[in-house]
């Protein structure tokens, strides 16, 4: 990646830790500038004083269309243009849809779907006059929905298919969209969940091949990075999470059906006992604003 960014500037949402820090850090590496955006005051500042003269940080919270506005216009004031938006701000609770409360469920689909949706609403401006990138962060989980994971797997269908329309639409503007699909990454909404609950944990060591594996941060980063370089439609981390875009119409099938009733049968009733006993339904980090205080 070397020199790779040269001139250009990056826009990451989420950026105060995990894959949005990694991604910032790794797109001035390659000689780029990077507007960091998100939550955590504290690290965002951090962040940004490691990466230097190459790095700004604006606090907005995504679920606050004029808060990411006025973050984003900012930011494009700061460094006179934005060349790739990284739509990366995400959450997950616990609980199935029976017992999650409808506050947690509503908040996991604000942000990952009408925060993707609010993130390119308002870089597009800025997309069209550098004729630029946009990734969108969805998920494995957009091809494989799972038991107790519904207001996920729904939310990250919904960024993909939020992301390939919008393809459709900004298309003949020159600007570039593409869709990331990360299996389990080795961050803290997954070493948090394994933790808090051993029926999940279960469940992923028994999923198929590629769903069962986990994935270094470093490695998430290093293909989210290529993409922006390639301007790719889809970024796989790993590379064989393309298996379960091929396979989606038989894992949803009649013919898997039996499998996977049996799967859910055994650890559902488990899972819900475990998120009771935890007392709440969202992972242990889940990041605040101080508007939303």
């Amino acid at each position: 990646m070397a020199q790779t960014f040269t001139g250009k500037v990056a826009l990451v949402t989420g950026a105060a830790r995990g894959i949005g820090a990694g991604v910032a850090r790794g797109f001035v590496r390659g000689g780029g500038r990077v507007a960091l955006v998100g939550l955590e005051p504290e690290l965002l500042e951090a962040l940004s004083d490691e990466l230097g003269d190459a790095a700004a940080w604006w606090e907005a919270d995504v679920r606050d269309g004029a808060a990411v506005k006025a973050a984003v216009d900012a930011a494009a004031d700061h460094f006179g243009r934005l060349d790739v938006v990284l739509a990366n701000a995400g959450i997950a609770s616990y609980g199935t849809v029976r017992q999650i409360d409808d506050e947690a469920f509503a908040r996991v689909v604000d942000i990952n779907v009408n925060g993707v949706f609010r993130t390119l609403k308002h870089t597009t401006p800025h997309l069209v006059a550098s004729r630029g990138y946009a990734l969108v962060v969805a998920s494995q989980a957009s091809f494989t929905p799972l038991a107790g994971l519904a207001s996920y797997n729904a939310s990250k269908a919904g960024a993909e298919s939020l992301a390939m329309a919008y393809k459709q639409e900004v298309a003949h503007l020159g600007i570039d969209v593409g869709v990331c699909h990360p299996s389990w990454i080795d961050t803290d909404i997954v070493r948090n969940a394994e933790k808090d609950l051993p029926t999940f944990r279960d469940i992923r060591q028994k999923l198929p091949w590629p769903a069962n594996g986990t994935t270094s941060v470093e490695e998430c980063v290093d293909l989210i990075l290529q993409g922006f370089a390639k301007r790719k439609g889809r970024v796989y981390v790993p590379k064989n999470v393309v298996v379960s875009n091929w396979t989606k119409s038989f894992v949803n099938s009649p013919v898997a059906w039996p499998v996977l009733k049996r799967m859910a049968g055994r650890a559902v009733p488990g899972m819900e006992r475990e998120v009771e006993a935890l007392g709440r339904f969202h992972h242990a980090h889940v990041p605040e604003s101080k508007a939303a205080e």
